[in-house]
């Protein structure tokens, strides 16, 4: 699992205007989209744990997490529009798809800024809690998730990403041919649930 995170006062405040108004000279086209979709795409859980500023270019990244977990303090804005931008880095695909699409045009006209209770009400972020609870809140999510199968953790997460979108029929015919079944850990697991279960 992949817990996201900034280091020191906030998330990120998004992509530095300075460079984008000078030209940043980057390894390849399109690089910053690339890496956001490789996390995006990653076999494994990914956790985007937001405090303070998200803005624009950060919420993009945020948004390649499975779980958003906000903390109190978070701020989240799409500010595209204010500077003349249009996003390059998957927002317009994945905000609508996490929030609706009304709210995410609401988001993107607007450049409003939303705080971590906000996005918990409209579902931008799955949780929001109080900031003195924020690391722990982070560590019991991870822990949670840890202690299930990475298998089955792989295999849903390509369920969900590749029926995105289907009609249910489509869908559900997806599930049935191309699940993965059973994990080699499985007869593990259902052992160690009988033992406890004897004592």
């Amino acid at each position: 699992m992949v817990v996201l995170r900034g280091a020191g006062r906030c998330f990120s405040a998004g992509h530095d205007l300075g460079d984008i108004a000078t030209g940043e000279k980057l390894p390849r086209a399109n690089y910053q989209a690339h890496v956001i979709e490789r996390l995006a795409n990653l076999p494994l859980p990914v956790i985007s744990a937001v405090h303070g500023h998200c803005y624009t270019g950060a919420l993009e990244l945020a948004l390649a997490g499975d779980i958003i977990l906000a903390a109190e303090s978070a701020k989240f804005a799409d500010t595209h529009a204010r500077w003349a931008l249009t996003p390059v880095w998957g927002l317009s695909q994945r905000l609508p798809r996490r929030v609706g699409t009304f709210r995410a045009r609401e988001m993107m006209f607007t450049c409003r800024t939303y705080s971590g209770r906000e996005a918990e009400a409209m579902g931008l972020a799955n949780t929001c809690v109080p900031d003195e609870g924020f690391e722990v809140a982070i560590d019991a999510l991870a822990a949670e998730i840890a202690a299930n199968s990475s298998f089955s953790h792989a295999a849903n997460k390509r369920l969900v990403t590749h029926t995105d979108g289907l009609p249910i029929t489509a869908g559900l015919a997806h599930e049935i041919y191309n699940g993965e079944g059973v994990g080699p850990d499985m007869r593990d697991r259902i052992a160690a649930f009988a033992a406890r279960a004897k004592k």
